[in-house]
């Protein structure tokens, strides 16, 4: 059988809902379409079908070159004190020791500061060592907690120890987890893990849905260049505990990825300009300044769209109250960032960030007052 056979009728269901309706016959619509279709021959049908079963099953299903190339990537990519209260940890992704990295930062920042609670950023996070996941979620919970299954059984969390220490408690600080749509794999399992097992709150946009263990394929032949490809296939689908609780069974992560509990949505290429600076100044909607972007918080539309001129960012609700309060100019042309002025400290803009911070300063309120 042709591989054209096998891979056509998903071409035909991505693009046409009647037809995935009615469910046409291949080998009549394969014939049509060869005999009928003006300037495209067997050769480009069949390309065509290859690359929507490829498209149609993303991302269980890629095309990589180059998958030999070493990283020198560090798991963490920045640790810093926000506020005065609250640690702040940037993952380039979740690999190799990456635990280690975190434990000796916390400790290290903990050191010298009473933090009140944590910011785990893990946007633009991926990774695929679910054992470093594992073992980076272990630091926040107890002994004996069933955490992540990738196919080798469902591996709980350990008893604390270390050399200086006997016993060590878990982490209890209150956590925000920062996700977005290019949090994928490991980054995706250590999140999940977190949330799942109550420990933290998701802030951000949908995660990809890419917990898997893959496995390559090189293919036949090369391109120009002496390069040859390979498919990349999800194999075994990563399993979270369902809950804390002993005996909760482990479910796959859905294709859709995790589902934020406080959704701000800001399109990627400003989210990466507000990972290089949390605190950069931007314009309000309506302004016109160039060179300045702004980020689309908490709403579907693009405010960039159908215009050359860019747009002043949409202020909801919360960050008119979080803004009234810092005592910034509500009529001022400026969200002002880093220079706030000398009688304020500086306001952090990135609105994901921003909205984390105000969730951990509402937990450590309440945690401190008597009911």
């Amino acid at each position: 059988m042709k591989l054209t056979k096998l891979l056509l009728p998903l071409v035909l269901a991505a693009t046409t809902t009647v037809a995935a309706n009615v469910g046409p016959n291949f080998d009549e619509i394969h014939e049509l379409l060869r005999k009928n279709l003006a300037g495209v021959n067997d050769a480009e049908l069949e390309q065509a079908a290859i690359q929507g079963l490829i498209n149609q099953l993303h991302p269980l299903v890629s095309v990589v070159t180059n998958t030999g190339a070493a990283t020198n990537t560090t798991p963490l990519a920045a640790t810093s004190v926000l506020e005065g209260s609250y640690g702040y940890f940037r993952f380039n992704e979740i690999g190799q020791d990456a635990d280690k990295e975190f434990n000796a930062a916390l400790k290290r920042i903990a050191g010298t500061n009473r933090l009140r609670g944590l910011v785990l950023d893990l946007r633009f996070t991926e990774g695929d060592n679910y054992v470093a996941a594992a073992a980076l979620a272990d630091a926040f919970l107890p002994a004996g907690q069933p955490m992540i299954d990738w196919g080798e059984g469902l591996k709980h969390s350990t008893r604390k120890t270390d050399s200086q220490s006997p016993t060590l408690n878990p982490i209890t600080l209150p956590v925000a987890i920062l996700i977005n749509t290019q949090t994928r794999g490991a980054a995706e399992a250590f999140a999940a893990i977190l949330r799942r097992s109550d420990i933290g709150l998701l802030i951000g946009d949908h995660s990809a849905g890419q917990a898997y263990l893959t496995r390559d394929f090189t293919l036949k032949g090369s391109d120009a260049s002496g390069r040859r490809a390979s498919v990349r296939i999800a194999t075994t689908p990563v399993k979270i505990a369902s809950g804390p609780q002993p005996g909760a069974r482990a479910e796959a992560i859905d294709r859709k990825g995790l589902t934020p509990d406080i959704k701000v949505q800001v399109p990627p290429a400003e989210e990466r300009l507000f990972l290089q600076d949390a605190y950069r100044p931007i314009p309000r909607l309506g302004s016109s300044v160039p060179g300045i972007t702004s980020a689309n918080n908490g709403t579907n539309q693009n405010a960039f769209a159908g215009t050359n001129r860019t747009s002043r960012r949409r202020l909801n609700e919360a960050e008119l109250v979080r803004m009234q309060r810092e005592g910034i100019d509500l009529d001022s042309e400026f969200i002002p960032g880093r220079d706030a002025g000398p009688l304020r400290p500086p306001v952090i803009t990135d609105p994901v960030l921003a909205r984390a911070i105000d969730l951990l300063k509402g937990l450590s309120v309440v945690n401190r007052r008597p009911f």
